[in-house]
């Protein structure tokens, strides 16, 4: 488990992005999938907005995705189990690091064919309190043709993601722009924060 903690740590620190490629175990990322894709059958997802509550608003031409909160309160053995491998995280990172990580907040997010999320920062304007922004994938035999891709802006070295299965990725909220290529495949991930209130 430490290995690919080190991981993201050692890659952020190298390239202001933290990639693990086997974050998720396989056992893991297949039954967090097969979760989000019953809640999707049972229509349980909603369109992904803009914003946070204070300030919320929908525009398909931005954001194309579909999400579903996790909550400790569904009592989910599959969420549980990520939460449990999050907060470990949070542990290893806030004594090695001193990130001062007080709590966290992570959805599905679903890509169907055709969807996309254009250019943006994950730091709301009237609230700081998202520090770094992490990512785990849920697509087996994903391809390069698949599309969808993360893509992270930076100065002198732009950096294509593929969302492979069980790979997560780590960077700073306020400081780097980001966005989803349009994907050509259903794409399946947890997103969300690690958050300082």
């Amino acid at each position: 488990m430490e290995n690919s903690f080190e991981d993201l740590i050692a890659t952020y620190i190298e390239n202001k992005v933290g990639i693990s490629e086997h974050f998720l175990s396989t056992d893991l990322a297949n039954n967090l999938k097969q979760n989000l894709l019953t809640l999707n059958q049972e229509r349980l997802l909603m369109a992904a907005g803009i914003g946070n509550s204070e300030k919320l608003s929908f525009d398909g031409a931005i954001r194309s995705d579909s999400i579903y909160w996790l909550d400790k309160k569904h009592n989910n053995a599959f969420e549980n189990e990520f939460f449990a491998k999050i907060e470990a995280f949070i542990l290893y990172l806030n004594q090695s690091c001193y990130a001062g990580i007080t709590g966290y907040e992570f959805h599905y997010s679903l890509y169907e064919s055709g969807d996309f999320y254009l250019k943006h920062l994950d730091q709301f304007k009237n609230n700081p309190s998202r520090k770094y922004s992490m990512i785990s994938y849920l697509n087996s035999n994903w391809q390069e043709s698949d599309g969808g891709e993360l893509l992270i802006h930076q100065l002198d070295n732009n950096q294509k993601i593929s969302p492979t299965q069980g790979k997560t990725v780590f960077f700073k909220s306020d400081e780097l722009v980001h966005e989803v290529l349009v994907t050509q495949n259903t794409r399946m991930s947890i997103t969300g924060w690690l958050k300082s209130d």
